[in-house]
């Protein structure tokens, strides 16, 4: 009885698709409302067959149409829709009937040719007209030395440029179409023998579950596939380069691709790598070393000073040297204000400026962020609004904070100054350390295409350390990272090098 009845309502739900799906010429009838979509009929050359062709002018090369399918149409013989497939030397070619293949194809720049004015079926030949802007420098991940190579928004061009660096036919890549309205290409990449099939599949898993409109750019993808909704945290890398990609596929990663986005994400991912430039492996380790450190502290640094300030002022004097404490207190005594409500208003000084600077012109907004930082800085202090020592430690926290390599991340460390100032204002240090102590909670719970955000800080895995605040020597990271549990560990493979002349033979 329960198998009937479920036979019978999916009986009524295909009669009622059935029912809602349009027929092919509804569909043009409907694509013909658009000033953009173009219908004419043909004759070939020698009088005996016509044939209607169908496409949006926006999305077609005409010149192409012209040169290379209606002149062989035209004068090839020809009397059924196979026929005409087999006198066209065009790839992508195909013959349907089905409105939605046809409606797919049709917006990705297809030409649909029919016989019959109100014929059920047609050929389906590509005509692409591909409009994209020439591969360039990076601007988000500008690095001095390395492959100077960045991600445009054609997702056929981005693939190429992954493709060049990773010579492998290995290299797998799956085609999903996300957005009900805006139908986008989403390319799904990862190398079949090095990814661990558990992570792709969750990934996929996530892709299948998006159900969203439109999808306008690789962010989107980001936010829908992530594993928490709540978290300042960003929980894949968000990159405009190439090489960072292919590197990440060999380890074992994923990367996603959206048609009309010049960026990539890559996952499983830790916290740890958005403190890591990709720069520093065309760098010596210990160079490399020392940048990560200074990164680390910077990062330490940009939360944690304007915090502690308030803290010591307001509830710990006792910790201030007396050389220093003559100091703050010369500097404070025409300042009205409590230390917290100053440092607020220095910190939302600065982000006003932050965002005047990114939305104004180029050339505008350097002249605008120099300049009001210097005039906002002086009148404030010269007003007793602020001390000149506030001023100095706010500004040398928002240096820090433009010291990490990712610009999301970035972000995060701008709004965590402001949980830890409230904390500090109401608590002390014993705020800041409480404040702390939430914080780690909340880290420990993320996970990023569910492995482990604070890898391989917990759980701990010690081969990992070898690629995280230190960077260990290229010979020494002879395996894949752990936390991705790739197919195969191992990536240092000895007399592995081949010659030209060995291939030859």
């Amino acid at each position: 009885m329960k198998r009937f009845i479920q036979w019978l309502i999916g009986t009524r739900q295909d009669e009622e698709n059935s029912k809602d799906k349009m027929s092919v010429p509804q569909l043009i009838t409907q694509m013909e409302k658009s000033s953009d979509f173009l219908r004419f009929s043909y004759k070939t050359s020698d009088g005996t067959n016509s044939y209607w062709v169908n496409y949006y002018s926006t999305l077609c090369d005409t010149n192409f149409l012209h040169r290379d399918i209606l002149h062989y149409v035209s004068n090839q013989p020809w009397n059924t829709l196979l026929q005409l497939k087999n006198s066209l030397p065009v790839e992508a070619i195909e013959i349907s009937s089905d409105t939605e293949v046809i409606k797919e194809k049709m917006l990705s720049g297809f030409i649909f040719i029919q016989i019959g004015e109100k014929d059920p079926e047609g050929l389906l030949v590509r005509s692409s007209m591909v409009s994209e802007r020439s591969i360039s420098l990076p601007e988000v991940e500008y690095s001095v030395v390395g492959p100077k190579e960045s991600f445009i928004e054609n997702i056929d061009a981005n693939i190429n440029l992954i493709r060049r660096r990773l010579n492998t036919p290995m290299l797998t890549i799956e085609e999903v179409t996300l957005g009900t309205v805006s139908n986008t290409k989403v390319a799904v990449l990862y190398v079949d023998d090095l990814v661990n099939k558990e992570n792709l599949q969750y990934t996929l898993d996530k892709l299948n579950e998006v159900n969203f409109d439109h999808i306008n750019d690789i962010s989107y993808v980001g936010q829908l596939i992530s594993d928490h909704e709540n978290t300042i945290f960003p929980l894949l890398i968000d990159t405009e380069r190439p090489d960072r990609v292919t590197s990440g596929l060999v380890e074992g990663k994923i990367a996603i691709l959206v048609d009309g986005s010049p960026h990539a994400i890559l996952g499983p991912t830790t916290l740890i790598e958005f403190f890591s430039s990709f720069e520093d492996y065309f760098l010596n380790y210990i160079i490399a070393s020392f940048f990560r450190i200074v990164r680390v502290f910077s990062v330490a640094f940009s939360i944690l000073i304007t915090p502690i300030y308030v803290a010591v002022l307001s509830y710990h004097y006792e910790l201030i040297p007396k050389d220093l404490l003559n100091t703050l207190v010369a500097s404070r005594h025409v300042v009205p204000l409590p230390p917290i409500l100053e440092a607020i208003f220095l910190e939302l000084t600065i982000e006003l400026l932050r965002e005047a600077g990114a939305r104004l012109p180029t050339k505008v907004g350097q002249t605008i962020g120099i300049v009001g930082g210097i005039v906002i800085g002086t009148a404030s202090v010269e007003a007793g609004l602020t001390s000149n020592v506030l001023l100095i430690i706010i500004a040398l926290a928002a240096l820090a904070s433009f010291t990490t390599p990712v610009y999301k991340m970035g972000n995060t460390i701008r709004v965590l100054r402001f949980p830890f100032l409230l904390f500090a204002e109401f608590l002390g240090l014993l705020g800041i350390v409480f404040c702390f102590c939430i914080l780690a909670a909340h880290l420990l719970r993320l996970t990023s295409l569910a492995r482990p955000y604070l890898e391989p800080l917990y759980p701990p895995r010690v081969e990992d350390l070898k690629d995280a605040i230190l960077r260990f020597p290229i010979s020494f990271q002879k395996k894949r990272p752990a936390f991705l549990q790739p197919q195969k560990s191992n990536r240092h493979v000895k007399n592995a090098g081949t010659r030209k002349k060995d291939i030859d033979e």
